[in-house]
């Protein structure tokens, strides 16, 4: 089993801006002031591009996938809520809270996967639970210790706690659950998803303790994570805001292995904290400004990692 991977996902946006359908409970997007729609997509897809150049130059394989126009899907440059690939073959699709977000899936997009050889087994389809209204929203809802077969999750409006357990059921992974929190005008709200406040990678988590209110939950968690010989590497409530949660290890070039993030979670780190991420593995960080203040996510969600075996 592996952590991770050297191949990525990526969907590069038409009509990106902010999905009113998702700010309700995402308290990261903001408008930003007098842009046009257009500006918006334009500074988006610069963003993108330079992003995905950096990721090609250290070697990681980025298969991209242009959106298209129709249907409308302005939060499509984070595939890695709707779909996870798991190196035996199977592929998980997620239930999305927002309506316009589940128009994202595409069979399409597996059918290009397999056209460039990789094998896809079985597809595991929990979609059907948002006629329920119960969501769970892949890898941004959960963060997967594949190797030592443990899925940690944040309760919240878009993470299921029955549907979270039949996952890891059906994937073989044992739960660890939690909730999360973080102060919105003085009051303590969920989270909306666990990959804003924990980075799970080979050696080490950075995650945001003190987001986790009870105590017992708290322990639990560190509990999980020194069992298995991780590094914690702690972050602010603050530096969450900056997006420092939201990043992911992958495998560039000669197995040199890499820890991707924004320039502005980069920004927000302490040099003690770099210098502990940087005992593991490099750092790269790329400007996603626009794309983090309306569309809410970050370096990791905009990554959706391939495991799937190769013919």
């Amino acid at each position: 089993m592996q952590q991770i991977t050297n191949t990525i996902l990526m969907i590069r946006p038409v009509a990106f801006r902010m999905n009113e359908q998702t700010a309700v409970n995402n308290y990261y997007q903001q408008e930003l002031d007098g842009s046009l729609p257009n500006t918006v997509q334009v500074k988006a897809l610069q963003e993108f591009d330079a992003y995905v150049e950096k990721l090609r130059g250290i070697g990681i394989h980025v298969i991209v996938i242009e959106d298209t126009k129709e249907p409308d899907t302005p939060d499509s440059i984070f595939p890695n809520n709707w779909i996870s690939f798991h190196e035996n073959g199977n592929v998980g699709l997620y239930p999305m809270f927002a309506e316009n977000r589940r128009l994202e899936r595409r069979e399409d997009i597996l059918l290009e996967l397999e056209k460039q050889g990789y094998v896809i087994e079985n597809i595991v389809d929990y979609t059907s639970a948002e006629e329920e209204e119960i969501f769970l929203e892949g890898t941004g809802s959960m963060a997967l210790d594949r190797v030592n077969r443990k899925a940690y999750c944040a309760l919240s409006p878009r993470a299921d706690e029955e549907l979270f357990i039949e996952f890891c059921e059906d994937f073989e992974f044992t739960p660890v659950i939690f909730t999360a929190n973080q102060t919105v005008n003085g009051e303590r709200k969920a989270i909306y998803h666990t990959n804003v406040m924990m980075c799970l990678a080979e050696k080490f988590a950075v995650i945001c303790l003190e987001c986790i209110d009870d105590k017992k939950e708290r322990e639990n968690v560190k509990k999980h994570l020194k069992g298995d010989g991780k590094e914690i590497i702690a972050i602010t409530e603050a530096q969450v805001r900056n997006f420092a949660g939201n990043m992911l290890q992958v495998k560039g070039a000669n197995d040199e292995n890499f820890l991707i993030m924004s320039a502005a979670a980069h920004k927000s780190l302490t040099k003690g904290q770099i210098q502990a991420i940087e005992k593991h593995c490099k750092i790269l960080s790329s400007s996603l400004e626009t794309i983090e203040t309306c569309g809410g996510g970050s370096a990791r969600c905009m990554m959706a990692e391939v495991f799937l075996p190769k013919q």
